[in-house]
C-alpha cells in the first residue's frame, strides 16, 4: 500500500524544506574535503549530486502538483 495524496504532500514538503537543505549542507561538505578541481568538474559534480538527491524520493514527488485524485467531489466558488 502506497502514501496517500496528503502524505505525500506533507512529505515532500518536509524533504524540500528539511532534507534538502541538509542534503546541500553535506555535499558541499564533502565537495569541500578534496582539493578544488577545475570550475566546469566542480560544476558536473554540483549538477549531478542535484539530480541525486531526488532519485530516492521520486515517488513522493510523483503527481503533487496534480489535484487529488482521492477528491471525490469539487466545491464551487458559492
Amino acid at each position: 500500500m502506497g502514501l496517500s495524496y496528503k502524505a505525500r504532500r506533507r512529505w515532500s514538503l518536509v524533504l524540500l524544506l528539511i532534507g534538502l537543505p541538509l542534503y546541500i549542507a553535506a555535499a558541499l561538505f564533502v565537495v569541500s574535503l578534496f582539493e578544488r578541481p577545475p570550475f566546469w568538474l566542480e560544476l558536473l559534480v554540483y549538477i549531478f549530486l542535484g539530480f541525486l538527491w531526488m532519485l530516492p524520493f521520486r515517488f513522493v514527488f510523483l503527481g503533487i502538483g496534480k489535484a487529488d485524485p482521492d477528491r471525490t467531489t469539487q466545491k464551487t466558488g458559492d
